[in-house]
């Protein structure tokens, strides 16, 4: 007899499950490469979560819903987690990307106003009402590309009264877009410039005033450890402070050169340790003897045109628990694109295909603690969705330079559509087609 689910998704022509590993937990060496591909395959759903996976034929013969939906020539895999993400702020920064395109350094870019502080400004003259306008748009965006779940961090502000905006324009942003959200308290990310002088005095006031007025309002608390930026005693001393308030840990660290930011974040218990473009050989080992994540963002280092890709192929080899992002941010890596991110990793730091899917799945899923509710196909989990208008899984990574996502599901129902030629003829109630993710509506 059949069992009555809520809807189902059918006659996907690859259904990429990662069911063939455990249904929680990081995925390390060798089992970033398995990813449990059914061919003809189905999705029942009931209540947003999965009720079970398997062919078209099994599922149909097991159950029944008042919805169904056919993937037919569709691939499907979990939609994508994107563990770090800078999506609060008020304007971008295309005219420093023209510099740069032209040869300008850093101190250049900054001396004409630019660079992070360019950013702070517009954040502390934003309105609330314009910044929430703003992130909702971005997040909205994360739909477009088949990402369901994010880390959002504010820093853009660097003083209480501006990342306390930060972290509400992201809290009201994040009540009206149908995406999963952890959000990040980033007042360590830059020294403002009234205490480029005095920073052991903007260090006091990040732990003393800023961490406990925006702790109830955060899940993470972040910090920029990097030589020239905040010192590893600095650094320490914030995410100390944080952890005192209830926060858990997520750091910036060995990106330009090494501090042992990844030894100090992985001894701190933090959740992730992200860029890592610099990492030492004992901060490799640290990682993998520990639950830490790494999380590489190699569309920086692309958007920047600099050299310094993090040692993906060491870091698996060893045994690291690895994840990919975007880093999405106006300066440094103005993108979204998930897809985009495994071309790069693919090319670049010579990851396999089937290990950043991992990386763009479960692994981060387990950074955020969410890997019991996203990042596989696990019966139980919520029904996250990337519908994908690829010939096959291996065609991630292969085709670039387009958005390959056809439509975006969560909890179970198609939430974004893009590909106005290619929908299929059912949508639930609400679903936002093509441009229409911009307005909200």
């Amino acid at each position: 007899m059949q069992e009555t689910v809520d809807r189902l998704f059918v006659h996907c022509r690859e259904l990429v499950t990662l069911t063939d590993g455990e249904a929680t937990g990081p995925r390390r060496g060798d089992a970033m490469r398995k990813l449990g591909v059914i061919e003809d395959g189905a999705v029942a759903v009931r209540d947003g979560r999965i009720v079970a996976v398997g062919t078209t034929a099994d599922i149909l013969r097991a159950y029944r819903a008042p919805e169904e939906l056919d993937l037919d020539g569709f691939v499907v895999m979990p939609g994508f987690v994107d563990c770090h993400t800078h999506p609060v702020f008020a304007k971008t920064r295309e005219r420093e990307f023209h510099m740069r395109c032209a040869g300008a350094d850093y101190m250049e870019i900054a001396k004409a106003g630019g660079g992070i502080l360019s950013s702070m400004q517009a954040v502390r003259e934003a309105t609330l009402e314009h910044l929430v306008e703003t992130t909702e748009r971005h997040l909205w965006q994360f739909l477009e590309h088949g990402t369901t779940t994010i880390e959002a961090k504010g820093g853009y502000g660097l003083s209480l009264e501006a990342e306390q905006k930060s972290m509400e324009a992201l809290t009201q942003a994040a009540a009206v877009v149908p995406l999963g959200l952890k959000r990040t308290f980033l007042g360590a990310h830059e020294f403002p410039p009234e205490y480029r002088d005095n920073r052991d005095e903007y260090v006091r006031i990040v732990c003393e005033e800023m961490i406990p007025a925006v702790a109830p309002m955060s899940d993470y608390c972040d910090v920029f450890a990097e030589p020239g930026v905040f010192t590893r005693e600095q650094s320490e001393r914030v995410l100390k402070a944080a952890l005192a308030a209830g926060m858990r840990l997520r750091v910036h660290a060995d990106e330009i050169n090494p501090m042992g930011g990844t030894e100090m974040a992985v001894a701190l218990g933090a959740d992730s340790v992200d860029h890592l473009g610099q990492i030492s050989d004992e901060g490799i080992a640290a990682l993998a003897n520990s639950d830490t994540v790494g999380v590489l963002l190699p569309g920086t280092i692309f958007f920047l045109g600099k050299p310094g890709y993090a040692p993906a192929r060491k870091m698996i080899e060893a045994g690291c628990a690895v994840a990919l992002a975007t880093d999405f941010n106006p300066g440094s890596s103005h993108t979204q694109s998930m897809t985009l991110i495994h071309t790069i990793a693919c090319t670049q730091m010579k990851m396999s295909p089937e290990e950043c899917i991992t990386a763009t799945t479960i692994n981060p899923a387990f950074s955020l603690q969410l890997d019991h509710e996203v990042g596989t196909l696990h019966p139980g989990k919520r029904a996250d969705l990337c519908v994908l208008d690829i010939p096959s899984w291996q065609g991630l990574g292969y085709s670039f330079g387009g958005n390959p996502v056809a439509m975006t599901i969560k909890d179970g129902r198609p939430v974004l559509a893009n590909a106005a030629d290619r929908q299929p003829d059912w949508f639930a109630d609400g679903v936002v087609l093509d441009g229409d993710a911009e307005s909200g509506e």
